[in-house]
């Protein structure tokens, strides 16, 4: 009788293993990418190795096509190694993902090599204006994660329409054609290197720009724009592929907390291992929940996102509002775990060296993020599940 043969490895499968192996580099260099306020070169290059940068790219290119869902779980992993590496990652990852709404011929220049890094925001601080073949570009973008290593960036700018009113477009223009200040100086994060970027009188061919129909991916000229499975609502999208991220920190908080407890005493008691205190179990029984209901509140919405798309539907407006209003819920939930932990650590944590206090730190800074920001997020689904409009354009 032949035996049954092994089931070959899914490019997922794949990817995280290779993750797993590169994982305690990135942790070792995420002290390196906070001092230098930049992720070391070599944990590019370790992502790179491992198909990171092909993750969103079009299996036509050379990319590996993961679903939504599959770069979640590559992204949670990346970023329990280094928070601010799963953070450049996720906006290097869906950024890519980005470039699969424009045109043709925008795909096959930026996805020439399979695998690609690009930056940029969707912030309208620049000015288009229209010209032969396509458009002058002028403008300033703060908080551009990624940018130092990028290869491609995505401007969002203002046009002044034919009628005297304003267009919102997003050009993609070549990294060698921005300039990057030095200006990123923070508490947290800081190793994401989110400076400020300028272009000045930089021309933009028509196929690299598209408008606001990009949000629902309903944008055209494109091969792709009929095939169901990865025209996510770019909102949502975004916000799936950031979530990972504080879930990644809140389990990197749960790592070092539990790697440091066993023989550790409590200072100025007569505990001498804090890992047989009762307080401490349920502390950290109540963090690793937070954490585990943060991974099923994700997917529920991966599956509705998914579901949508593979079924050729646009997300209702009750949908992408569930979608931000949980991703903020998680957003909170997460950093909680970390703190919950926190506070239950020696005095010790506040060390530079200990690896505990950069999650931590990275985890609240991230929190403030505006799109991501619980209470406005809250606010929006809130809104909504009263019958309201959501009271933003960002769902």
């Amino acid at each position: 009788m032949t035996a049954p043969k092994e089931k070959s490895p899914t490019k997922l499968a794949t990817m995280l293993d290779a993750i797993g192996r590169i994982s305690p580099k990135l942790r070792q260099n995420s002290g390196t990418a906070e001092s230098e306020r930049w992720i070391p070169k070599e944990s590019i290059e370790l992502l790179e190795e491992a198909g990171v940068f092909r993750a969103a790219v079009p299996e036509r290119f050379g990319g590996l096509d993961l679903s939504a869902a599959e770069q979640a779980s590559v992204l949670t992993e990346i970023a329990r190694s280094c928070g601010s590496t799963g953070w450049v990652a996720s906006v290097w990852m869906s950024s890519a993902w980005i470039v699969s709404l424009y045109p043709d011929k925008a795909q096959e220049e930026i996805f020439a090599n399979g695998s690609v890094r690009v930056s940029g925001g969707f912030t309208p601080t620049g000015t288009m204006k229209a010209t032969d073949g396509g458009y002058i570009l002028n403008g300033t973008w703060r908080f551009n994660t990624g940018v130092r290593g990028a290869e491609w960036n995505i401007c969002a700018a203002m046009v002044e329409t034919p009628d005297g009113g304003h267009e919102e477009l997003f050009a993609v223009v070549p990294i060698s054609e921005v300039s990057v200040a030095d200006d990123w100086d923070t508490f947290g994060a800081a190793g994401t290197g989110s400076v400020t970027s300028s272009v000045r009188d930089v021309f933009v061919p028509a196929h690299r720009v598209v408008d606001g129909s990009v949000y629902d991916a309903s944008t055209g000229d494109r091969w792709n724009e009929k095939v169901n499975g990865r025209n996510y609502n770019l909102t949502s999208y975004i916000l799936a592929t950031c979530a990972p991220v504080y879930i990644g920190l809140a389990k990197a908080a749960l790592d070092l907390f539990t790697e440091r407890l066993p023989g550790k005493k409590i200072t100025y008691t007569e505990w001498t291992d804090q890992s047989r205190h009762p307080y401490t179990w349920v502390q950290l029984a109540t963090a690793a929940n937070k954490i585990a209901a943060c991974e099923a509140l994700q997917r529920t919405w991966l599956e509705s996102m998914q579901g949508a798309e593979d079924a050729g539907e646009k997300m209702t407006v009750e949908a992408k509002a569930a979608v931000r209003g949980q991703v903020g819920y998680v957003v909170q939930t997460a950093k909680e775990a970390a703190e919950i932990l926190y506070n239950i650590s020696s005095a010790s944590t506040i060390s530079r060296s200990n690896a505990f206090q950069r999650a931590y730190r990275d985890i609240v800074a991230l929190s403030l993020h505006g799109l991501l920001t619980p209470v406005s997020s809250l606010e929006a689904h809130g809104r909504v599940l009263l019958g309201l409009e959501p009271g933003t354009d960002y769902i």
